[in-house]
C-alpha cells in the first residue's frame, strides 16, 4: 500500500530531525533510514520529494549554514571549523562554502556581511498547517502586554509585490530571506515580519515585509534585493500569546489578533499609531507563544 501523505512528513520529519542532531558527525543514507523506519531508497526519493533536496545536499547545506554562524560569532580558524563540521579538507570546505555563499570563508570571517543562510522548516509542521490536520481551538488565556521604545535605526528589508501575509510573502518573494536575515550580525533584534504602513510602501510593491532591524550607521553591503530603509523613534505595543504546540502555530496566530482587535490602548494612556512604524510580527515559536507588536503614542502626544 502506498505510504499515505502525513506518514510520509513524519517519515521525513525524523530524518531531519537526525541530521540537526548530527551535524557535526558522519552521517549516511543508512542511518537516516533506520531513524525514519524505511528502506534507504524510500527514504532518499520522499526525502528530495519533500524537501527539494537530496539528503547528501540538504545535510551539506545544513552544515555550511552552521559553519558560516560559527565563524560570525565565534573567533576560529577556519580549517578547525571545516573539520568541527565534517569536511574532509580545508581546500573542499573553502570550495563549498564559495559555492553555496559566493564568498570565501575567510573572507566571509573578516567582513560578516549578510549572506543566505539555509534554513528549511520541518516538513511536519508544514504540512500540519497546509491541511489542518489536529486542528484545536486555542485558549483564550491571558495575553502579556508591555510597551517598549524604539531608537531611530534602518531595517534591512526585501519587498513583495502585492502580499499582506507571511504565505503570500513566500509564493511572491521565496522562503529563503530569512536566512539571509539571521546572518547579520549587527542585527538590533531578531528578524520579523513587517506590515508597512503607507508611507514606508513604494508603489508596486507589498504591505508585508520580511527584515530586520539594525543600527542607523549599518554599512554593509547590501544583497541583491533588498534595500535599506529608515525607521523614525517609536513606541511599539507588545503582545504575546500563551505558549503552544508548534503545529498549532496559526490558530495561536488568529486567537492572538483576536485579542489585539478587542485590546483599547485608552484604558493604558496610549492610542494605536499605525503611521510610525511597521507593525512587526515575530518568527512562530511554540514554547514562548506567538509575539506580534503595534505602534502606539501616549494619547496626549502630539502627531
Amino acid at each position: 500500500m502506498e505510504m499515505n501523505r502525513l506518514s510520509a512528513a513524519e517519515a521525513v520529519q525524523r530524518m531531519q530531525d537526525y541530521i540537526e542532531a548530527h551535524l557535526g558527525e558522519p552521517v549516511t543514507l543508512k542511518q537516516l533510514a533506520r531513524a525514519a523506519g524505511y528502506s534507504p531508497y524510500h527514504c532518499a526519493r520522499l526525502f528530495r520529494e519533500l524537501t527539494g533536496k537530496t539528503p547528501f545536499h540538504y545535510l551539506r547545506a545544513r552544515r555550511l549554514t552552521q559553519a558560516a554562524l560559527t565563524l560570525r560569532d565565534e573567533k576560529t580558524r577556519v580549517v578547525d571549523v571545516a573539520f568541527d563540521f565534517v569536511f574532509d579538507s580545508h581546500e573542499g570546505f573553502t570550495k563549498a562554502f564559495s559555492r553555496q555563499f559566493g564568498i570565501s570563508p575567510m573572507r566571509y570571517a573578516k567582513e560578516i556581511p549578510p549572506i543566505r543562510l539555509f534554513l528549511p522548516y520541518g516538513v511536519l509542521t508544514y504540512y500540519r498547517h497546509i491541511h489542518k490536520e489536529e486542528e484545536k481551538e486555542m485558549e483564550q488565556n491571558a495575553v502579556f502586554v508591555q510597551v517598549v521604545e524604539r531608537p531611530k535605526r534602518k531595517a534591512l528589508v526585501k519587498r513583495g509585490v502585492k502580499a499582506t501575509d507571511y504565505f503570500e510573502y513566500c509564493e511572491e518573494v521565496g522562503c529563503d530571506v530569512w536566512g539571509v536575515l539571521l546572518s547579520v550580525k549587527e542585527a538590533l533584534y531578531e528578524p520579523v515580519g513587517m506590515w508597512l504602513p503607507e508611507n514606508l510602501r513604494r508603489p508596486g510593491t507589498s504591505e508585508y515585509v520580511q527584515g530586520v532591524e539594525v543600527p542607523f550607521d549599518y554599512d554593509k553591503p547590501v544583497p541583491e534585493g533588498f534595500e535599506l530603509m529608515e525607521l523614525a523613534p517609536c513606541k511599539l505595543m507588545v503582545f504575546q500569546g500563551p505558549p503552544y504546540d508548534d503545529e498549532h502555530f496559526g490558530d495561536a496566530i488568529q486567537a492572538l489578533w483576536t485579542q489585539i482587535e478587542r485590546y483599547d490602548p485608552k484604558l493604558y494612556g496610549y492610542t494605536w499609531a499605525d503611521g510610525d512604524g511597521p507593525r512587526i510580527q515575530l518568527e512562530p515559536q511554540g514554547y514562548r507563544g506567538y509575539i506580534e507588536a503595534r505602534p502606539v503614542r501616549e494619547a496626549n502626544a502630539k502627531g
